[in-house]
């Protein structure tokens, strides 16, 4: 029989491993703490032992991460737009990726994403399954059980660093979900495919009732379990529902048992969310999950923004990872309207990343250190330090240079009326004893 042995497995053993070492470095934090922290599930780095991915630790005391999913859809199956779109995140700096395609050669485009990126990719396998099935026989409800797992493993095999695994979908959940009803219904797509498949066949989520064969396949490649949230909310009037809260149950229970298997698991979270019940969302699923890495989808805040909806998340972002929350999904301005293009996943990843940077500060993760850079070179009027301090410097200084103002000290909004310059000129040379 082979024993294998996991990053976790060897966080326990007392074992620091390269990836922790580099983690460590990164985050500017102690390695013994990376290493405790990973021993305890409370801190994941994803990482397929078949692939050498950039190290990205997911968990508390970290860097708030963030997500960028790409893919073609059955309408738009573009796969060099994909592969700009992957670029587009690296190049706005994704932590990790997500591969998501339902439409094309799926195998394809999963295994070329992986040979172009050096961040962590992951991927929702159920997609694979349910397609196939649908290809095969008209509908996902003739999804063979052997078929989710097979997904999962070939997966494993290409690479893949962490599977959203749809596993808390189980007879109790649907139960809630059924009795509770629902304003805007379910709109996780992995979720509709098992509950679909469940009610069809009359029998429990093979993904539930065989968890232990989905722990043995990950223990195997050492890729990181993202316990997905089927049940999440697709509209402000459904949050924190009793299908949501039934499902983080059974989520802080398969936890458990994934951490006593030396697996490595992060939580899925709400998707539609109203800002005053975020921080009771994060303390709950912190709760319940014994700490486990929170990965919150979006979220967003009100549901009156498409066009819009990278802004809105940005808002969530910023107050889930403020109250605790590691992981934020990015959402694009076309979100609910179309497949996203490379201009959408820039705006979506720059959106994201700026609540993540905010929620941060807030929790202290860092001390708004380029804030006070930023501070700096705007009182010296010093633009080139502006542009090194901000999030999208090309982008600051597109705008600039678009409207170039005649002193090229001010920008055109003031322009000879610039209070800085005023400032500098007049108070700042200005005698003290002017002032007595």
């Amino acid at each position: 029989m082979v024993i294998f042995m996991t990053q976790m497995d060897d966080a326990k053993n007392g074992i620091i491993t390269d990836q922790m070492k580099a983690v460590a470095k990164i985050e500017n934090v102690d390695e013994e703490f990376i290493r405790k922290s990973v021993a305890a599930g409370t801190i994941a780095i994803p990482n397929n032992i078949t692939r050498n991915a950039k190290p990205v630790g997911i968990g508390a005391g970290l860097r708030t991460k963030v997500n960028a999913t790409i893919g073609t859809s059955t309408d738009i199956k573009d796969i060099d737009m994909e592969f700009e779109k992957a670029k587009v995140a690296m190049e706005n700096k994704a932590d990790t990726l997500m591969e998501l395609s339902i439409g094309g050669d799926l195998d394809a485009i999963r295994q070329k994403i992986i040979s172009i990126t050096d961040l962590p990719v992951g991927s929702v396998p159920i997609y694979q399954a349910a397609v196939e099935s649908i290809n095969k026989n008209g509908s996902p409800i003739y999804m063979e059980e052997d078929s989710m797992f097979k997904a999962i493993e070939k997966q494993a095999k290409d690479g893949i660093d962490f599977m959203a695994i749809h596993c808390s979908v189980n007879r109790e959940t649907l139960k809630r979900l059924k009795r509770q009803g629902r304003e805007g219904g379910l709109v996780s797509r992995g979720g509709a495919f098992l509950s679909a498949w469940m009610v069809h066949n009359e029998i429990e989520n093979p993904l539930y009732k065989n968890y232990d064969q989905v722990l043995d396949i990950a223990k195997e490649y050492d890729f990181t379990i993202s316990l997905a949230n089927g049940m999440r909310a697709g509209a402000i009037a459904d949050s924190t529902d009793r299908a949501q809260v039934q499902e983080l149950i059974i989520l802080g229970e398969l936890v458990d048992r994934a951490r006593e298997a030396g697996v490595q698991t992060i939580v899925e979270g709400p998707g539609h969310i109203p800002l005053k019940e975020i921080q009771t969302n994060v303390m709950v699923q912190k709760k319940l999950c014994r700490g486990a890495p929170f990965y919150m989808l979006g979220p967003i805040v009100t549901d009156i923004a498409p066009a819009y909806d990278h802004i809105v998340s940005s808002i969530g972002a910023a107050q889930s990872a403020g109250a605790g929350a590691d992981f934020i999904c990015y959402v694009t301005p076309a979100e609910h309207l179309a497949l996203p293009g490379p201009d959408d996943v820039k705006r979506g990843v720059i959106a994201t990343r700026i609540g993540a940077y905010v929620g941060d500060m807030a929790k202290g993760v860092h001390n708004g250190e380029l804030d006070l850079k930023m501070a700096n070179a705007r009182k010296k009027l010093n633009w080139e330090a502006q542009y090194a301090a901000a999030i999208c410097p090309a982008d600051a200084r597109a705008i600039r240079d678009a409207r170039p103002p005649e002193d090229p000290d001010t920008c055109t909004m003031c322009g000879n009326y610039c209070a800085v310059k005023i400032v500098n000129e007049w108070l700042d040379d200005a005698d003290q004893d002017v002032f007595d």
